[in-house]
């Protein structure tokens, strides 16, 4: 059906998304200079300064202008609360606004994905790519790789409370790991991040500025993707809107959809790909009747904790300092140090609830300050945080169209902790992780409990506690799930099953959720999507 609104001609791909995954896509499908390429953001360019420095992510998290602001439909478990779904709308997506951790997730995590099918897809095969995408501080080895688009270091400094915490977790009988993107993720210790000299490394600076002046590659933001074109069940182009102009471009190749594990399967059913009765219902033409749309949706829960410290030492205390927060300001500028360039997460830990487990089923971060949400201001007491979340969780929820309106948001069901063993497994992280901050080692540092408190002792009490307080971790995948079975969207080679000359390449192919934070998976996968597009044109 021909489109309304004028073309921007005809490209070799299309990219739809220019996030975490769509930039990476941009670069390497323009590096020979053979194909040309069309990159589509519905949000603007990444100028926010906020954006580049680290701990701007606090300022970003309720910012309109760079993030999708979803929010769930009320949530059964979670005494029927709306919970708040940050998503990146600017160059870079959720890269640009994340808490900038880089945990890549368990060796155990992809060779399941191979387990189900997924023939390439086990941790010897996706190594190379998360090895070929880093510019690691330090030397190249075994696990890591150097000189590649994504900055990943160390944190720059230590901290009295996290080198406490560390040692209070080794006390309780976890191993210290001074990397968990290494032979095992499984210990406690600080985390790495994707950001070097104190300014943040999205995939937009990473691997989308080095292309963007490339004759072969053309950017336009500001351009939401309202459906992909079809002839017949040939995917021929993309239909977007571009402020109040209606524009098409048409595609010689492929359609690649990189808008996440929301805004993908949103599109897919706009475009007539979907549960053919759903789409029906909103007068959407069915081009494919693929009922796995949009279901399968998998996400991290975290329980936070806050801690009242016995010393002023916090983020907390800065903030609220004018000197504090001087002293904060000019320790950035002149050395690009201190707590301007600390991640979301400054240590952490992996461990198992159970001792019959053969890895870590639970994670937990710890975080140098504390407020009641997230985006908002800091206690006024000297506080830090533990975000304690399930790595492997059961529940399962969905996301689907409520309207033909490409701009009206998706309903979205996370269906939080509808299982037994996930209500149980984030109780006994949090009984474990309330263990490690009573230690020996924090007491010269922990002045009381603040949240949940020390009269929630029992099981029940910590259960009403998770689902007075709990949200996401900002981890949605897998609603597009790559498979060879009925419950998969698209193949291994991530081709959308049922039509031909279009692929997702994002977070919701992920068939089950990481063991990690999702950016580092999303980007190795868009690094081997590339080599994969790539053969095919050859």
């Amino acid at each position: 059906m021909p489109e309304s609104g004028a073309s921007l001609g005809t490209y070799d791909y299309i990219i739809v998304g220019a996030g975490s995954a769509g930039c990476v896509l941009a670069n390497r499908l323009t590096a020979s200079g053979k194909h040309k390429v069309l990159l589509l953001e519905a949000g603007g360019r990444d100028t926010n300064l906020w954006i580049h420095v680290p701990i701007g992510y606090a300022k970003l998290f309720r910012n309109k202008r760079v993030n999708w602001m979803y929010e769930t439909e009320p949530e059964p478990e979670l005494n029927d609360r709306r919970v708040f779904q940050p998503r990146g709308k600017v160059l870079g997506g959720s890269s640009s606004i994340n808490g900038l951790v880089y945990i890549r997730g368990q060796n155990e995590d992809f060779d399941l994905w191979r387990q189900l099918g997924n023939a390439g897809w086990s941790s010897q095969d996706v190594l190379p790519y998360f090895r070929r995408a880093e510019d690691r501080q330090g030397d190249e080895d075994e696990y890591h790789g150097v000189g590649g688009p994504l900055a990943v270091s160390d944190q720059t400094e230590t901290h009295p409370l996290c080198d406490a915490f560390i040692d209070a977790g080794v006390e309780m009988g976890i191993s210290r790991n001074d990397d968990f993107n290494g032979a095992r993720q499984e210990g406690m210790g600080y985390v790495q991040t994707t950001s070097r000299n104190g300014r943040r490394c999205s995939t937009a600076v990473g691997y989308l500025n080095p292309a963007k002046k490339r004759a072969n590659l053309r950017i336009e933001t500001h351009a939401q993707a309202t459906r992909v074109l079809f002839d017949g069940r040939i995917a021929t182009g993309v239909a977007f809107r571009q402020g109040d102009r209606l524009r098409r471009a048409e595609a010689s190749g492929e359609v690649i959809l990189c808008g996440g594990a929301i805004n993908s399967p949103q599109l897919l059913e706009l475009s007539g790909v979907g549960r053919g009765d759903l789409l029906q219902r909103f007068g959407i033409s069915v081009v494919c009747d693929a009922p796995m749309v949009g279901e399968n949706l998998q996400d991290h829960l975290q329980v936070r904790s806050f801690m009242r410290s016995k010393l002023p030492i916090t983020l907390n205390d800065q903030y609220h300092s004018i000197f504090g927060r001087l002293g904060m300001g000019l320790n950035y500028l002149l050395r690009r140090k201190g707590p301007m360039t600390v991640s979301a997460g400054y240590a952490g830990s992996f461990f198992k609830t159970r001792r019959e487990l053969a890895t870590p089923d639970a994670g937990v971060l710890f975080i140098l300050f504390s407020t009641d949400k997230m985006g908002e201001t800091l206690h006024p007491f000297s506080g830090f945080t533990t975000s304690v979340y399930q790595l492997r969780p059961e529940s399962r929820g969905s996301i689907h169209i409520k309207a033909a309106d490409p701009f009206t948001a998706p309903e979205i069901r996370a269906n939080y902790l509808s299982t037994a063993t996930d209500r149980q497994t984030l109780v006994d992280a949090l009984k474990k992780t309330r263990e490690i901050i009573h230690a020996e080692a924090m007491k010269p540092y922990l002045a009381e409990e603040v949240e949940p408190g020390a009269d929630v002792t029992s099981d029940d009490d910590l259960l009403a506690y998770c689902r007075r307080i709990s949200s996401t971790i900002y981890h949605p995948s897998s609603t597009c799930a790559m498979g060879t079975d009925d419950s998969a969207v698209v193949t291994p080679e991530l081709k959308v099953i049922g039509v031909e000359g279009l692929r997702v390449v994002d977070g919701s192919v992920m068939p089950r959720l990481d063991s990690g934070n999702c950016n580092a998976a999303i980007i190795m996968i868009a690094e081997k999507a590339a080599d994969m597009i790539l053969a095919d044109a050859s």
